[in-house]
């Protein structure tokens, strides 16, 4: 994971590539790989069931009509994402391959 960390309005985000134009951030995007199969995530359908069939369920409850969030009855973790799939980023994915380990990885794209 490459980047910079910025900390505004009292939220921390992870900038990619900070120095690179456009084109070159582009190339170097990041994928989210779901292991069991080798399977690319490239999208917030494919997504949805995978995350159901690890036991996460979707979550209304957040009040945020921009997030999609998924909860696990069995934890206390959350993972929310931005509604539009062109934001899903290398921070969003990171966090689903922590709350699932040895279910993803992320990669650069190629």
């Amino acid at each position: 994971m490459s980047g910079v960390w910025v900390f505004k309005n009292g939220v921390i985000r992870l900038v990619e590539n900070p120095n690179q134009s456009g084109a070159d951030t582009h190339s170097r995007r990041k994928v989210m790989v779901y292991l069991p199969t080798g399977e690319v995530v490239s999208s917030y359908s494919t997504l949805g069931q995978i995350l159901q069939g690890l036991g996460w369920e979707r979550y209304f409850g957040g009040g945020d009509a921009d997030l999609l969030q998924f909860h696990k009855r069995s934890s206390i973790d959350l993972i929310s994402l931005p509604k539009d799939f062109t934001k899903f980023n290398s921070v969003y994915m990171y966090d689903i391959v922590v709350k699932n380990p040895n279910y993803f990885h992320v990669r650069d794209s190629h």
